[in-house]
C-alpha cells in the first residue's frame, strides 16, 4: 500500500503545473538589503536557494556573503508576485524578465 501512496505521489508532483513570478529575498541584520529574482518555478525556488547558499556555492557573491555573514535564521523569502503561465516560452521570459526589472527598481534592489 505505501509503495502505491508513493508512485500517486509522484505522479501527482509530475502533473503540477509550474507557478512562474518574482520573489525576494531579504537579511534581517541588513535592513535596506534586498535581492529580487524571477523564476518559472516559485515552488521549488526557496529550496533550490537555500540549498546553494547552504553549500556556499551561490552565484551572487554579495548574496553568499551576507548568508555566510548572518546565516539562514537572518533571511527571509517572500513571494511577491504571481503570474499566469504563458504558452510562449519567450512571452514568459519576457515577462518574467519584465516583472522582476519592475520590483527591483520599486524596491531599489539587487537583481538574483
Amino acid at each position: 500500500m505505501q509503495g502505491q501512496d508513493r508512485k500517486a505521489a509522484i505522479a501527482d508532483y509530475k502533473k503540477r503545473e509550474d507557478e512562474p513570478g518574482i520573489y525576494a529575498l531579504r537579511c534581517a541584520a541588513l535592513p535596506d538589503k534586498v535581492w529580487v529574482g524571477p523564476t518559472p518555478t516559485l515552488d521549488t525556488i526557496r529550496n533550490r536557494l537555500w540549498f546553494s547558499l547552504r553549500h556556499g556555492g551561490h552565484t551572487h557573491r554579495g548574496l553568499q556573503a551576507a548568508w555566510t555573514a548572518h546565516g539562514a535564521d537572518a533571511f527571509t523569502f517572500e513571494v511577491l508576485e504571481r503570474l499566469e503561465p504563458e504558452e510562449s516560452p519567450y512571452l514568459a521570459r519576457a515577462q518574467l524578465k519584465d516583472r522582476a526589472a519592475h520590483w527591483r527598481a520599486a524596491l531599489k534592489a539587487e537583481a538574483i
